[in-house]
C-alpha cells in the first residue's frame, strides 16, 4: 500500500487525467454541435449550478466565465436561438431570471453523453458501494478545496481582467 503523501499524488494525477479527458469529450461534442468553446463552458455551468441547486443568472455566468456584459448578452440570446437553453423567473426569488437547458439542449446533451453515462456505469458496475461512497467523499473534499482556491483567485482575476 502506498504511503499517504503518494496517495494525495496519484489522486491529484487522476484528477488532472479525468479533466484533461473530459475537456477533449467536451471539445468534441462543441464541435460537433457548433458550438463555441465558451457556449459549452456555460451549458457545464448551468448543468452543474442547477445539480448543486444554485441556478445561475445571466450575470453570474458572465463572471463565472469572465465576459463582459455584452458579450454575455450576445452568447445568452444566441444559446436560446439554437434552443439549447432558456430563461426561466426564480422560483425563489421572482425577480431574478435564471438559466435552464432547454428541450433541445438535453436532448442534444443526453444524445451525445448518453453513451458516455452508460459506459461509465458498467465500468463501475464491478466497484463495491462502499468504494463508490468513499470515491464520491474524496471527490466532494476535492471539489471543495478547488472552489475554495478559486475563490481567492478572483479578486486577483478581477483586478486583471480590468487592466487588460
Amino acid at each position: 500500500m502506498p504511503d499517504r503523501n503518494e496517495l494525495e499524488s496519484h489522486i491529484s494525477s487522476d484528477v488532472r487525467a479525468l479533466s484533461a479527458v473530459s475537456e477533449e469529450i467536451g471539445r468534441a461534442f462543441g464541435s460537433l454541435h457548433e458550438l463555441r468553446r465558451n457556449d459549452f463552458r456555460a451549458l457545464l455551468l448551468i448543468m452543474v449550478a442547477d445539480v448543486d441547486g444554485t441556478p445561475l443568472t445571466a450575470g453570474e455566468l458572465g463572471t463565472q466565465l469572465g465576459l463582459t456584459s455584452a458579450a454575455m448578452t450576445y452568447l445568452v440570446e444566441r444559446m436560446i436561438e439554437s434552443g439549447h437553453i432558456r430563461r426561466e423567473k426564480d422560483e425563489r426569488d421572482r425577480r431574478k431570471v435564471i438559466l435552464r437547458y432547454d428541450t433541445h439542449g438535453m436532448e442534444v446533451a443526453r444524445g451525445f453523453f448518453g453513451p458516455l453515462g452508460a459506459r461509465t456505469h458498467s465500468a463501475l458496475s464491478a466497484v463495491p458501494d462502499s468504494d463508490l461512497a468513499a470515491a464520491h467523499r474524496v471527490f466532494s473534499v476535492l471539489i471543495d478545496a478547488m472552489r475554495a482556491h478559486h475563490s481567492e483567485l478572483l479578486p486577483q482575476l478581477k483586478k486583471n481582467a480590468r487592466s487588460d
